[in-house]
């Protein structure tokens, strides 16, 4: 199939064999997994992924794809023609395995939906902007550690595992590439009846990253709580570890619980 890859959906298809053998590799599907392709655009993880799969179950927005998947993969492959930002993972079961080559445009707010299904997912592999795929795993007090940082990782064990050249795709993106593996966490570290206040706390913390904790957070914290909480208000966001933020969200909920 000819197909012109489509701007408006951030198209760059695979086409190194070599790196896609990798990729598969990395995967290791198995016969009685509930694999889960998002994008599978012509096919490139697709093939091989069915041959070690008896269906695979993809999530397709553009129309011309479905069609051609349709006709070349009927027999295998249960297709979802949908938006995967309003698809709801959750009719397709449990212990999900979700892969796919992520369109960057809409590489984040796919990563946060995604969290929301997390008691269903074993695990996921995703090819993402190597930046992104940095910000992800990145650690406190570093350039790359950020909100994306601290958000995803209350919710996933990340592990950036294969940078992928642009010339492994068609069109070639202006970006290097890479691989992302993701396990969602037992249970996230801030329990979820406190998840929309770290949110927050969060978005505000980084929301002017070169600003100290003080300033950023004084619609939450004093410094008297500063103190209480032994955390130094002349920090920046940066330099917080998940589990500060986690400490922080804890004692404001506390104090918003007993102001009744």
């Amino acid at each position: 199939m000819r197909h012109v890859p489509r701007k408006r959906f951030g198209q760059h298809f695979l086409i190194d064999p070599t790196i896609i053998h990798k990729i598969v590799a990395l995967i290791r599907p198995v016969d009685s997994d509930c694999m889960v392709e998002i994008g599978p655009g012509l096919g490139a993880l697709t093939q091989p992924l069915l041959e070690k799969l008896p269906t695979l179950q993809v999530i397709e927005i553009d129309r011309d794809i479905v069609s051609y998947l349709s006709k070349y993969y009927a027999e295998k492959l249960i297709i979802h023609a949908a938006d995967v930002l309003k698809f709801d993972f959750a009719v397709l079961g449990n212990d999900l395995r979700i892969v796919g080559n992520l369109p960057y445009n809409i590489s984040t707010p796919l990563l946060f939906h995604l969290a929301k299904f997390c008691h269903l997912i074993t695990d996921m592999y995703f090819m993402l902007q190597l930046e992104v795929v940095e910000r992800m795993v990145a650690q406190p007090a570093t350039a790359d550690y950020g909100r994306l940082s601290v958000m995803l990782q209350n919710r996933f064990i990340m592990e950036q595992l294969l940078v992928i050249p642009a010339e492994a795709f068609d069109p070639p993106p202006r970006v290097q590439s890479a691989i992302v593996y993701m396990r969602p966490r037992a249970a996230p570290i801030v329990p979820p009846e406190q998840e929309q206040l770290f949110n927050e706390l969060v978005l505000a913390a980084f929301s002017q990253r070169r600003k100290m904790l003080r300033n950023t957070l004084r619609q939450y914290l004093t410094a008297a709580d500063f103190d209480q909480l032994r955390i130094d208000p002349e920090l920046r966001a940066e330099n917080l570890s998940l589990e500060q933020y986690a400490v922080m969200t804890q004692h404001i909920h506390t104090l918003n619980q007993l102001k009744g």
